[in-house]
Parts: C-alpha cells; structure tokens; sequence
C-alpha cells in the first residue's frame, strides 16, 4: 500500500494498492488459465450456489499429495445424495490450518510444494455429469502441489468456470446444506482477485 494523502494534513486518508491477483483467499477466473471470461464477466448469480464440502483432511493429514478423487465425490453423494444443481464443490484438507507456517506452502528442497489439491478425474466426472458452477481448495492451488502442468486450472477454467483458492474454515461447515457466497473481484480483465467468501447456514 502507497500512502497518496494523509488525514488530517491533507482532506483524506489514501492508499494506492499493488495487489497480486492471485494472492490470500482469491478467485480464480477463466481468463486465468484459458482465453475465456475475465472476473468481471462473471455473472453474479453464478457466484452463489447450493456448498458442498467433501472432507479429505484424514487423507491430506497422511498424504501431503492427496487428491479429491472420484472416489471420494462418490462417498459422499451415497452419504449426502446428489449435488444439486448449480452447486459448488469444495475440497476440505485442512490445510487453511498450516497458513501462518512454511507447512502451507510446504515445499521440498528441490521447491516442489506438496498440497493436496482436486484430481483430474473428478473435474471431469463434474464437467459431464453433474451441474456445477465452481470449485473451492482451502490449498494454493486447484491441482495438487506436485502438478507439473495444472490439468484442472486448464480443463476446469478452460470450461468457462471459476475456480476459488486459500479458503478458510471449510471444516467449521456441513457437508450439505450452507450457500456460499464469494465477493469476486469486479475489475475489468482480471484473471482473478482476493475475494471476501461467506458460508451461509439456515
């Protein structure tokens, strides 16, 4: 942040930001790895939908490369039924709980960083058979860490659809039942931005 003016000196208090864009809990828009809708374009309607959390933090705890597999997708519809439609499909590994440690990037010597992160197969099983308007990591990235090519940042985003990053508290929700809301970023083209996302419960 750039101080422009300061109050009570000058008439207002200012800043001018320099932000990354893909920085904190953020959003992912398509533009972000493909060449379709930036931030902007994305209506508001399909930033609001029906949460649902598939809850991986066993697997991740014991695997820093876990995956949100179709495996898991397919546990929990027996559990929960089928996701509704418009829904957003949240991975919860409980890596938000490494944020404030070198544990939330987590790399390797060589810099590989090992978080857990959606496999391929699933966002393809989501892309086909089921209507879903967005995917949610509480990690640094859609792909698990070790990703040398980012297979669902290209094919998810690449289908016109918004991805979201770092979020926190996935585990304080249920499995079904909270609406998230995420405050992208309106910024004309932007690939993304840090979003304010709310949970809410009825």
């Amino acid at each position: 942040m750039e101080r422009v003016s300061t109050w009570p000196n000058d008439p207002w208090n200012i800043y001018r930001w320099h932000i990354h864009e893909h920085t904190g809990t953020h959003l992912d828009a398509p533009l972000h790895r493909s060449n379709k809708d930036s931030a902007d374009l994305i209506p508001a309607s399909h930033l609001v939908g029906p949460l649902a959390v598939v809850d991986i933090r066993r697997k991740a705890a014991a695997d820093a490369d876990a995956e949100l597999t179709l495996d898991d997708l397919r546990a929990w519809e027996s559990q929960n039924g089928r996701l509704p439609a418009g829904s957003i499909v949240a991975m919860s590994s409980g890596w938000d709980a490494h944020v404030h440690s070198a544990k939330f990037r987590n790399a390797a010597s060589n810099g590989a960083l090992r978080t857990p992160g959606f496999h391929i197969e699933t966002v393809e099983f989501l892309l086909a058979e089921r209507d879903v308007k967005g995917i949610v990591v509480d990690t640094l990235s859609l792909d698990r860490g070790l990703s040398p090519d980012f297979p669902v940042h290209a094919r998810w985003l690449g289908s016109n659809r918004w991805g979201l990053e770092c979020a926190a508290n996935l585990g304080e929700l249920p499995p079904r039942g909270a609406t998230l809301v995420v405050g992208g970023p309106k910024i004309a083209g932007a690939s993304g931005g840090p979003s304010r996302v709310f949970g809410l419960l009825q």
